[in-house]
């Protein structure tokens, strides 16, 4: 089998309300059973966030371990990833939910603009979060929003603040951040094949209505992709996503069209390095 397509679905982030879509799911008990139906549908990572009843943020550990303990009950195989964002908590609490040892954590390693703010990344936090990782045995995922970012995983690679091979996605449509460019996406393709090898996995996550396009343009080029409600409220300009299964769906979709079979659990594990889950 050549060359399987890792799709990570990010089932709700911090900012998307049922106001913009009723599908958002918002509780615990939503996550769990949205995460079942993307993973029925080809998603082997779920990224995940967790919200207060209100459905505003949240960086609760006491959360983030409900929603763990739903998702290992009821779809066991599919790999978490829990999100150290800076919209859902500030500081040392940003990683509060590592001890709780999801098979992956988002990392971003510098700051950018966001719409309306910086999104504040001081080295100090990165390292702290990487050494958190690196202690809990949680694979980061690079969430490079800028080619500074790439760079700077580079470094902390080389000098052992991550001890594998960074694992980066390229985030791409924010606004006032990365732009969704096809001439910017090839040069980051490049400059990963350049640092990390030609056979280094990379993501790519499109935001809003880029988000189809980089799939589209991450699955053809040999990278793995980011789809979800999280991102992308929409399944094309006039109708909005009825699940995330639906957007996870479309991404497999294109899998099809470029020959690339949808990656299993045991494939991901697999080719992001991590262990294999002990059977019974």
């Amino acid at each position: 089998m050549s060359n399987p397509c890792i799709i990570c679905v990010a089932i709700t982030g911090s900012l998307p309300q049922k106001s913009d879509n009723p599908a958002v799911p918002v509780s615990i008990e939503e996550q769990v059973e949205s995460t079942q139906a993307a993973h029925e549908a080809g998603a082997s990572i779920v990224h995940a966030h967790v919200r207060n009843p209100d459905g505003t943020p949240s960086s609760d550990p006491e959360r983030f371990a409900r929603l763990l303990e739903g998702l290992r009950k009821h779809c066991p195989e599919i790999l978490v990833q829990f999100s150290t964002g800076g919209r859902s908590g500030a500081g040392h609490e940003r990683g509060g939910m590592l001890r709780l040892k999801p098979d992956m954590a988002s990392l971003s390693v510098g700051s950018n603009n966001f719409p309306t703010r910086v999104y504040e990344n001081p080295p100090q936090l990165v390292d702290w979060l990487a050494a958190e990782m690196d202690a809990h045995g949680v694979r980061p995922e690079i969430e490079a929003f800028d080619l500074s970012h790439i760079l700077m995983a580079h470094r902390m690679w080389q000098d052992g603040r991550l001890r594998d091979r960074p694992y980066v996605q390229f985030v791409m449509g924010v606004q006032n951040a990365m732009p969704a460019d096809r001439e910017v996406f090839d040069y980051y393709v490049r400059t990963m094949h350049r640092l990390f090898g030609t056979d280094a996995p990379w993501c790519a996550a499109g935001i809003g209505r880029h988000q189809i396009k980089l799939n589209d343009w991450a699955i053809r080029a040999g990278g793995h992709v980011r789809t979800g409600l999280e991102d992308n409220v929409r399944l094309d300009r006039h109708t909005l996503a009825p699940s995330n299964a639906a957007l996870v769906a479309k991404a497999a979709t294109l899998c099809q069209r470029y020959e690339r079979p949808v990656a299993t659990p045991y494939q991901t594990r697999a080719i992001l390095g991590l262990h294999q889950p002990v059977v019974a």
